[in-house]
């Protein structure tokens, strides 16, 4: 079955950044899109970045030149750089897996989260 493991949360000051990581199995890693969404605390869920098969990227506004999606196919893992950390970027970030961009989120495949916090 789909799994998926978030790791390399944590906490850091402003500025500084962070790296996740994505461990996937149990499907055909190359053949799927994959996602990052957040939930910060009283907040909706949020997507911060989207990958796709050919390697094609989407951002959320919020994350737009900070963060960088990217996925290694190889090691069947997703990543994501964060930098120019906020304290609004504090959430739990969690990973996605779905057959087309458009369903990322809707798919039910997730991770079970990786908590980052910024402190100003």
């Amino acid at each position: 079955q789909v799994q998926l493991v978030e790791s390399g949360g944590g906490s850091v000051q402003a500025g500084g950044s962070l790296r996740l990581s994505c461990a996937a199995s149990g499907y055909p890693f190359s053949s799927y899109c994959m996602g990052w969404f957040r939930r910060a605390p009283g907040k909706e869920r949020e997507g911060v970045g989207f990958i796709d098969t050919d390697g094609s990227t989407t951002y959320g506004h919020s994350v737009k030149g900070r963060f960088t999606i990217s996925r290694d196919n190889a090691k069947n893992t997703l990543y994501l750089q964060m930098n120019s950390l906020k304290p609004e970027d504090t959430a739990m970030y969690y990973c996605t897996a779905a057959r087309t961009i458009a369903t990322l989120g809707l798919s039910g495949y997730w991770g079970q989260g990786t908590q980052v916090t910024v402190s100003s």
